[in-house]
């Protein structure tokens, strides 16, 4: 298993420190393999495998359309790119946060350790700067990408952490959402919690919480169905979104801070308009055809950089991308061999990468 960590992370950060050199664990492979591109067949979203040396146009900087990735010894809960779409990191059951670098063959550059239970969700805080991780361990962790230490532990949940998230911009806060049935806001420089959102007629667990553009609001969801819309200046629910049938387990908004996307065990993804004034229903498309299963895994939701596509997780072992519009299905790609829990899109390329209850990352090209 490869130990040293290259000198690209350190040129890409623009760092003024050296980057400290990060072990992995001595079982762990770290590979990457060139396998073929799925592409739509016809307008039926019938997929057909096909060889890619000298048939399909290549669209983005990567070695091959398809990459798989892998050294995770457990189920991948979660995998995100960064902004600049440079960086991805994974991370799961095997308590491991892997930085990967999106371009040639996808090498493994970095193993950040930290976390004393599995982790659940990643985010990215802004320009890269800063990893948060939700963790099985009741608490979230704060990882510094440069010098790849963690350099804050948020404690004050009572149970596993679920969901975490960081402001979009203004002050650097985040909110984690747990099984302990509420979601805690936190600022960087302070040590202790400095919000509580916690609706005293609900008991059930927060599986997934994301702040608004503006970071004046939150949104929380969990086993109680309903979506909740919090005013963080007061700690109150603004409003409620009710439509799902089932756990919500996954939130994403839009780039554009207007629109709302929850994954939920009801076999649906909701987009849902959260501007501030609205006049009209905030439901605007339901998206079917992704499954989830008896696991009850927290698979998690996403929208392109542009707004024009959505995906998710789904247990039935595909990854589904959908025309965020019309709410027809583009893609049906198998390739994974367990729960799909997280998929993201690329924000310059026409990449999508994916993982699973496989320990396997896919990362690959779409048209």
């Amino acid at each position: 298993a490869p130990h040293g960590v290259g000198s690209g992370l350190a040129a890409m950060l623009s760092s003024k420190r050296a980057l400290v050199a990060t072990g992995a664990d001595d079982h762990i492979d770290k590979k990457v393999k060139m396998t073929t591109a799925l592409i739509p067949s016809s307008s039926d979203i019938k997929k057909q495998l096909v060889e890619t040396k000298g048939v399909l146009p290549r669209t983005s900087t990567l070695e091959a359309p398809t990459m798989l990735l892998t050294g995770h010894g457990g189920p991948v809960n979660a995998c995100k790119f960064d902004l600049s779409g440079e960086l991805l990191a994974s991370g799961g059951m095997d308590k491991l946060l892997f930085l990967w670098k999106i371009e040639g063959k996808c090498e493994n550059i970095a193993t950040l350790k930290g976390n004393d239970g599995a982790i659940l969700d990643i985010h990215w805080h802004r320009d890269k700067e800063f990893l948060l991780t939700a963790c099985a361990d009741k608490t979230g962790v704060i990882f510094d990408v440069e010098t790849q230490e963690k350099i804050k532990r948020l404690r004050g949940h009572t149970s596993f952490v679920n969901s975490i998230c960081g402001s979009r911009r203004g002050d650097p806060f985040v909110l984690t959402g747990s099984d302990d049935g509420s979601a805690m806001m936190w600022d960087l420089r302070v040590r202790s919690a400095i919000g509580l959102l916690k609706d005293e007629k609900s008991i059930f667990p927060m599986l997934t919480c994301c702040f608004s553009d503006d970071s004046t609001q939150a949104f929380t969801a969990g086993i109680d169905e309903e979506i909740r819309c919090w005013d963080l200046r007061k700690e109150k629910v603004l409003y409620k979104l009710s439509g799902h049938k089932d756990c919500v387990t996954g939130m994403e908004l839009s780039m554009d801070g207007r629109y709302l996307l929850s994954n939920s065990m009801d076999n649906s993804l909701i987009s849902w308009d959260v501007r501030p004034y609205v006049s009209t229903p905030r439901f605007t498309r339901q998206f079917a055809g992704h499954r989830h299963n008896m696991d009850k895994t927290l698979l998690k939701a996403a929208w392109s950089k542009d707004g024009t596509r959505i995906t998710g997780g789904s247990a039935d072992r595909h990854v589904y991308v959908w025309d965020a519009m019309n709410g027809r299905i583009l893609y049906k790609l198998p390739g994974h061999q367990g729960s799909v829990n997280e998929v993201d899109f690329h924000p310059t390329e026409p990449i999508i990468v994916s993982c699973s209850n496989d320990k396997k990352i896919f990362i690959g090209e779409i048209m």
